[in-house]
């Protein structure tokens, strides 16, 4: 009975059917589209986010008083000359050698200007073994770090000739160069192993090469498209980096994903014994609407990030956001064009031993002709039926379990510390130059991030403006804030001046922090308070921490209100069920937190670490949670929409819900398996990564997508709903006035028998 033509209702029915009709001219429109976004969006350039764009707070201010006076702080550089024995100390004639040796070869390079003697600036220990040559580069901060090395060269070989000391070089340049040296390619190589590694996957799954080049080919196309309207939206929203990153790896995960559910399920309905048409119809009304559905919640959530107020995450929140749009918009409109006019050929390039037909012979056949899990093979299902077979005799315990487990995994999240990383908790030993800043700090707590005034005077040469300065220095030290030396440099014809004040704790944020407190709230008041009509914020790394830290903290609560109240009406309005809205929530609140927990555990107190090649180091990187949750609640729909619709669906043709469950937990096992293999294979990439922010990104979002695609769809949804039963569907009376975004379902879904049971299924009309 399913081949006749039946009308369908619903936007990704009536998209699919369009796309279908008009092969080429979707595919053609299309291209059209990838192809002008990324041209005007080259021809319009990029936007960068600038400094003062970045920062938040007191540090954005300081930003935004040196741009507007046109100050472009140079990249500072500063040589450690150490005596290696106790006896060898400053005043020594070796020492002040090394020194003048030092300060003729960085003078001797061309590449430097400002070049102080320590003896001149103070800059020497108070143990006296220990002193700081101190230059900046010529040019531009931001490219110092291509320029830096005939410098480095020059101090290596001073150090060459002067054993009795150690002369080492650290600083913007030098560590921008150190780390690009080191890791620049780690990220290259991170994005573009993520394509091959999810073609590779997608070829097991389908183990035909045409069905498994689809799905990367409409996720590439996607990613270009979005990048040529970042360069577009950069112009209102200026763009960065970080932010290109996270499109690259949101658009592969979605656009894969999106694409493996419609082909997963096309296939499915022909194995089924549908004709072409009819398959890619049915196709189109259930898995277009599931892929609409879930795309619209990842969108939602992803436009949490602009809640936050800073720009960074403002940009990962639009490119994000764009990127998921443009997928979906493919995945329901060229998709079905390509599988039309593919047709069968979309098995062309078969694998051997691969293919789902050679696998269900391998096994001995499955003999019903409906491939429950859409082509993954029997053994997925025969797993999840055995798992379901207990999840659904006893739901009670299940559910007990399952979630005490989780629970348990999310406990230690309660006690999360979050911070920016410190270099010795980012590359730990795996770098010469983290020694190097070790020492710095030990000899001169906080002389390598000093704290930074921007003080802007109407005349800052005033007699009360010099006062205050004076002052400033003075109490800066006598507070216990910091131990000097404190330096100045003025510029008279902009009316502003830096103050550099090294912080007593160093490398220890905990203690820096206390003495950033010092300066803000007692030494500034008492001095730069005083003076009519000047401003003074303090910037520098532990201020930029704490005040990225106190705007993420302010903006935890609204981002969260608007992901999950959102995201609640998404899920009420589709599915036309309070009671799914409302476990929909639960759940993925619940694995959100059980990747905190395996983060904290992990990253913070190191518990395991090892396992993934990471450390404990004390805290989670600040920006993190919040990049998590938005990331995590946005993705875990993309199951949980698919599984429950399918469920839904077997309602609607007449099984009980009981049995419903169990059919759409174990034909959506397959894909669902598959499309999180390729997200976790994705990102634990970056979790293999040097740097510790990126391991705790990487190791924190496999996880999290593990958890959901196993013990959140696979044993507590299916528990949940079976202990709720008929309650599953309650949708009271008084919200029926609200609208319905459910009537996507084929006229097959509704009309035809209940759907074959798979291995284990009870079918009960």
């Amino acid at each position: 009975m399913g081949n006749r033509d039946t009308r369908v209702r619903g936007i990704a029915a009536r998209a699919g059917g369009w796309s279908a009709r008009h092969r080429w001219a979707a595919v053609g429109i299309w291209v059209l589209f990838v192809v002008l976004a990324m041209g005007l969006g080259s021809a319009a350039g990029t936007v960068e986010l600038k400094d003062s764009d970045q920062l938040s707070g007191e540090t954005g201010r300081a930003a935004a008083i040196a741009e507007e006076a046109g100050i472009d702080e140079p990249a500072g550089e500063t040589v450690l000359v150490q005596g290696r024995d106790a006896g060898v100390k400053a005043t020594s004639t070796e020492f002040r050698a090394a020194v003048d040796a030092v300060m003729k070869a960085v003078e001797g390079t061309g590449k430097v200007t400002n070049v102080t003697s320590p003896y001149d600036t103070e800059t020497i220990s108070k143990d006296g073994r220990s002193a700081l040559v101190q230059f900046d580069m010529r040019g531009e901060a931001e490219t110092a770090g291509d320029r830096v090395e005939p410098v480095l060269k020059a101090v290596e070989e001073v150090q060459k000739d002067h054993g009795s000391v150690l002369i080492e070089e650290i600083g913007g340049a030098s560590m921008n160069k150190t780390f690009d040296d080191a890791f620049g390619d780690d990220f290259k190589q991170a994005e573009y192993s993520a394509v091959p590694v999810a073609l590779g996957i997608l070829l097991v799954a389908f183990g035909a090469l045409v069905a498994a080049l689809v799905p990367v080919l409409l996720a590439i196309t996607a990613i270009v498209a979005t990048m040529g309207l970042m360069m577009l939206v950069s112009h209102i929203q200026p763009m960065d980096d970080t932010s290109s990153s996270v499109m690259l790896l949101v658009g592969l995960a979605v656009g894969v994903d999106y694409c493996l559910f419609y082909l997963r399920r096309e296939r499915e309905e022909r194995a089924a014994g549908r004709d072409p048409e009819t398959a890619l119809r049915i196709a189109a009304a259930t898995s277009g609407r599931a892929i609409i559905v879930s795309g619209v919640t990842v969108c939602v959530a992803m436009a949490g990030m602009l809640f936050t107020g800073i720009s960074t995450f403002k940009a990962m929140g639009l490119a994000s956001l764009m990127v998921v749009a443009v997928a979906m918009v493919g995945s329901v409109t060229v998709l079905p064009a390509v599988l039309s006019l593919l047709g069968t050929r979309v098995e062309k390039g078969r694998i051997p031993f691969l293919h789902p037909d050679k696998r269900r012979k391998a096994n001995g056949g499955s003999g019903n002709g409906h491939s429950g899990n859409g082509g993954s093979g029997d053994n997925g299902s025969r797993f999840w039926t055995s798992v379901l077979r207990v999840v659904l005799a006893k739901p009670a315990i299940s559910l007990v379990v399952a979630a005490g487990a989780l629970l348990a995994i999310a406990a230690p999240a309660l006690g999360m510390k979050t911070q920016n990383l410190t270099l010795d908790q980012e590359f730990g030993d795996s770098l010469p130059i983290v020694a190097t800043y070790e020492r710095v700090n030990e000899a001169f707590p906080g002389g390598s991030d000093p704290a930074e005034v921007v003080v802007k005077a109407d005349d800052i040469n005033s007699a009360e403006v010099k006062a205050a300065i004076a002052d400033f220095r003075e109490q800066a030290v006598s507070s216990g804030a910091s131990r000097g030396p404190v330096e100045v440099t003025v510029h008279d014809s902009q009316n502003v001046a830096f103050v550099y004040v090294p912080l007593v704790g160093g490398s220890n944020l905990d203690k820096a922090e206390k003495s950033l407190e010092i300066i803000r709230d007692e030494v500034r008041p008492a001095t730069f308070g005083k003076v009519d009509g000047v401003e003074a914020p303090v910037t520098g790394q532990v201020a930029g921490s704490k005040d990225f830290n106190d705007q993420l903290v302010s903006a935890v609560a609204p981002v969260f209100a608007f992901v999950v109240v959102f995201a609640f009406l998404l899920m009420l309005l589709s599915f036309r069920s309070l009671t799914i809205a409302i476990t929909s929530i639960v759940l993925n609140l619940l694995s959100v937190g059980a990747a905190y927990g395996i983060l904290v555990a992990v990253f913070q107190h190191g518990w395991g670490a090892s396992l993934v090649g990471a450390e404990g180091v004390g805290a989670i990187i600040t920006w993190l949670p919040l990049f998590l949750f938005v990331i995590l609640f946005g993705l875990s729909m993309d199951y949980h929409v698919f599984v429950v619709s399918r469920i839904r669906e077997a309602r609607m043709r007449g099984l009980t819900t009981r049995d419903a469950i169990q059919h759409g937990v174990v034909t959506t096992a397959g894909v669902i398996t598959s499309a999180a293999v390729i997200m976790v294979a994705v990102f634990a990439i970056f979790g293999t990564l040097s740097m510790q922010s990126m391991k705790q990104m990487g190791v924190g979002l496999a996880a999290a997508v593990l958890i959901d695609a196993t013990i959140i769809r696979g044993v507590l949804l299916p528990a949940v709903m079976a202990l709720l039963g008929e309650r599953n569907w309650y949708f009271p009376k008084w919200l029926n006035r609200l609208p319905d975004l459910s009537h996507d379902e084929s006229p097959e879904a509704a009309a035809s028998p209940p759907p074959p049971a798979v291995e284990g299924e009870r079918v009960r009309v």
